[in-house]
C-alpha cells in the first residue's frame, strides 16, 4: 500500500512547483515535486555537515525535505528546504548565506539549472 502527503501546506507546495515545471518545461522542479511527495517516513532530513561537505563557496542547495542544524559550515550556500530547524538556520545565516523556501527558489531559478538536489 502507497502511502501519500496528507499535509495542506506541503500539497500546496507541491501543486505549486509541477505548475512551475511545467510551465517553464523544467525536469528539476518535476523531480523535486516527485522526491516531496514521498510519505513522511521517507522524507528528506539533511544535517549541515553534510552541506559543508558537498558543497562549495556560492553553491545552491535543494532539499525535499527538512535541514537539520548538525554540523559545522564555514562557507556561504543558499539553501531551500521545506523546513529548516532553529540552529540550522541560524549556522547558514552566520556563514552568509541564505534560507529559502522552495516555492520561492523555483521563483527565482525557474529553469532550475545549477541547482544541487541533497537528500
Amino acid at each position: 500500500m502507497r502511502k501519500s502527503r496528507k499535509n495542506v501546506v506541503i500539497l500546496g507546495i507541491i501543486e505549486d512547483i509541477i505548475k512551475r515545471s511545467h510551465r517553464d518545461n523544467s525536469k528539476m522542479w518535476r523531480e523535486i515535486a516527485r522526491r516531496l511527495s514521498r510519505s513522511a517516513s521517507r522524507s528528506a532530513e539533511v544535517n549541515i555537515s553534510r552541506i559543508a561537505r558537498y558543497t562549495s563557496e556560492s553553491d545552491v542547495v535543494a532539499v525535499p525535505g527538512k535541514v537539520l542544524g548538525s554540523g559545522i559550515i564555514n562557507h556561504k550556500v543558499t539553501v531551500a528546504a521545506y523546513a529548516f530547524s532553529k540552529k540550522a538556520r541560524e549556522k547558514i545565516m552566520n556563514s552568509g548565506g541564505e534560507c529559502l523556501s522552495l516555492t520561492e527558489l523555483a521563483g527565482r531559478i525557474p529553469e532550475g539549472k545549477g541547482i544541487r538536489i541533497m537528500e
